[in-house]
């Protein structure tokens, strides 16, 4: 499975941003598809994820700015950002795999494709 990440860009603080990541596939069965981010310097961590049946699970720098979702009709997955901050700034990744239980989301190891990132900056 290939996955495209896009829609990043240069933003101020403070503004939205809408992130689309496309499997070259559509999913089905127990698929999860996760957001993950990694600034310069820093390791690759956890935004957001949603899995099959709709259940959702943010990092906590993500709660209450970021939403994910997904049109099934189009085969789609979102990560909607408000309110960004510099400390945003990073690549942002998508990445899917099966089987991934709830609780092991946040681990990036749990997933078997990843998107190439499309790169979100924020200035201040």
């Amino acid at each position: 499975v290939q996955l495209q990440a896009s829609g990043g860009g240069l933003v101020q603080a403070g503004a939205s941003l809408t992130l689309s990541c496309v499997p070259s596939r559509r999913t089905s069965g127990n698929y999860a598809v996760g957001w993950f981010r990694q600034a310069p310097g820093k390791q690759r961590e956890f935004v957001a994820a949603i899995r099959w049946s709709g259940h959702t699970v943010y990092a906590e720098s993500a709660k209450g700015r970021f939403t994910i979702s997904r049109d099934n009709a189009k085969n789609t997955f979102y990560l909607h950002m408000n309110t960004l901050k510099p400390e945003d700034t990073a690549i942002y990744y998508c990445a899917t795999g099966v089987g991934i239980i709830y609780s092991n989301l946040h681990n990036a190891d749990a997933y078997s494709y990843w998107g190439q990132g499309t790169q979100v900056t924020v200035s201040s």
